[in-house]
């Protein structure tokens, strides 16, 4: 369904909002917030500047990933470089300065290698790829110019990218469970009881864990093909902003990996 411009002007305020507030509330989380609100600042402009994309853009048949216009994003690769050479955590800091001397082709080149890989790798280049992409991805899927599947997999219904996140929203008396696109951000609904990565759904292989001081998001891991995601669950939260919580709670990644579980699709802060 297209977006109105009110709510997107919401939406990206309660994200804004959300990063300050759990930068405050969350001393471990503060570093990584305070460069994500600046990243979330530059994202909106890009967002804002896309305001007619649904009826500028050339729609490919095979969706929305080559429907983007990378053109138009190549032009605010400088601009993302100035923000991170500035706010950024040293090790982008020094792949901003590397990635500085890149020609416009390259830059293409680099936008297209990182949409057509199967498995984008989780380097620096792909955060600088994701950021920049993100919002043009989330503008195309709002306006409603791709069909989206009513019974979809365990991949993006609109731009076939791996899931982020799941979030659990009220329904009833109790929940459903949504994953969200790690590329478009768009939401589809999933098995409550079902691994997004290999399929396995016996209850049994499918733990939670959660940590005490988090109530609202857990560990959603499983115990055949040894991975996992974060789920973030309105029901008990419904004020979180689930891309912002789950950036906010990296010691729940930190305790998975050490037990041997590996994260579906890292997020745009690398972890």
């Amino acid at each position: 369904m297209p977006t109105s411009p009110s709510q997107v002007h919401r939406a990206w305020s309660k994200r804004l909002e959300r990063t300050a507030e759990l930068a405050d509330r969350n001393p471990w989380a503060r570093e990584v917030l305070a460069f994500y609100s600046r990243i979330l600042q530059f994202q909106r402009d890009l967002y804002e500047g896309f305001h007619d994309v649904a009826g500028s853009a050339t729609i490919h048949q095979d969706g929305l990933r080559r429907s983007l216009n990378l053109e138009a994003t190549v032009r605010s690769f400088s601009g993302l470089l100035a923000v991170v050479r500035k706010s950024g955590p040293p090790r982008l800091a020094e792949e901003a300065g590397r990635l500085q001397a890149l020609s416009d082709k390259q830059i293409h080149g680099m936008l297209e290698q990182w949409l057509s890989a199967t498995g984008p790798p989780d380097d620096g280049s792909a955060f600088f790829a994701r950021v920049l992409l993100q919002p043009q991805a989330e503008r195309l899927a709002q306006a409603g110019v791709f069909g989206l599947e009513q019974v979809a997999g365990n991949k993006c219904p609109y731009c076939q990218s791996d899931p982020q996140l799941a979030v659990i929203r009220p329904e009833g008396d109790g929940g459903k469970r949504l994953l969200l696109c790690s590329l478009c951000q768009s939401e589809w609904e999933f098995h409550r009881i079902l691994c997004p990565a290999c399929g396995e759904e016996h209850n049994q292989k499918l733990p939670r864990y959660s940590a005490e001081g988090i109530s609202a998001v857990r560990v959603e891991a499983c115990d055949a093909c040894k991975s996992y995601l974060k789920s973030v669950d309105m029901t008990v939260d419904g004020l979180a902003v689930p891309v912002v919580d789950e950036i906010a709670t990296a010691p729940l990644d930190l305790w998975a990996a050490e037990q041997g579980y590996h994260k579906i699709c890292l997020n745009l802060m690398g972890f």
